[in-house]
């Protein structure tokens, strides 16, 4: 309904909830126009409530993806440390245990000396061998670009919660104003009645 139109938006193109100051601007003839504006309110309250909902969930996925992010990179930091170090040949050994599977786990030893390269899983069953700065570097951005997304998707769960509350007063005002007219048609009625 073009009511609803508006040229204000986020920066993600998300419009922004008309705030109704006075009913009448938007119900021209309260007997037929009233039910379409409550219609498109309550929609557009509905659209603003599942946008929540999708952003509340890739905020979820962004959160749950943060900490294998942060330990690889950790890790591989590690192990560059390691191999940057001009001790002993000792010193760049790394005696680890590792997991194989959910409750089986293995020791490993590893000489950083000699390593080139790590393995990272991309997703998607996908692995790819990187040298150690390049996979520093690919777990740097990914880590920036993980925390920017957050940033901005609690940007927009700011705005959406502030339109959800602006729609609900909308469609309450709506709602009180088409019950107070109904009230005031079946008062003129009954005086109408009495006379």
């Amino acid at each position: 309904m073009d009511l609803l139109k508006t040229d204000k938006t986020n920066p993600r193109g998300i419009p922004e909830a008309p705030f109704i100051d006075k009913v009448e601007k938007f119900v021209k003839d309260a007997e037929t126009d009233f039910d379409d504006v409550m219609k498109a309110f309550q929609d557009r309250l509905q659209q603003y409530k599942y946008m929540e909902l999708s952003k509340r969930n890739q905020l979820a996925d962004l959160d749950s993806k943060r900490p294998d992010i942060e330990k690889n990179l950790e890790i591989i930091n590690h192990l560059k440390e390691k191999q940057d170090n001009d001790d002993d040949d000792e010193s760049k050994i790394i005696e680890t245990n590792y997991e194989l599977n959910d409750s089986l786990y293995t020791e490993a030893t590893i000489n950083t000396e000699n390593l080139k390269s790590v393995y990272l899983w991309l997703g998607a069953e996908v692995m790819l061998e990187y040298p150690l700065d390049e996979a520093i570097e690919l777990l740097d951005d990914r880590l920036k670009k993980n925390l920017e997304n957050v940033e901005i998707i609690k940007e927009d769960l700011v705005f959406l919660k502030e339109n959800i509350t602006t729609m609900e007063v909308n469609t309450a005002r709506l709602y009180n104003w088409d019950v107070e007219r109904r009230r005031n048609k079946v008062e003129e009625g009954t005086k109408n009645l009495k006379i």
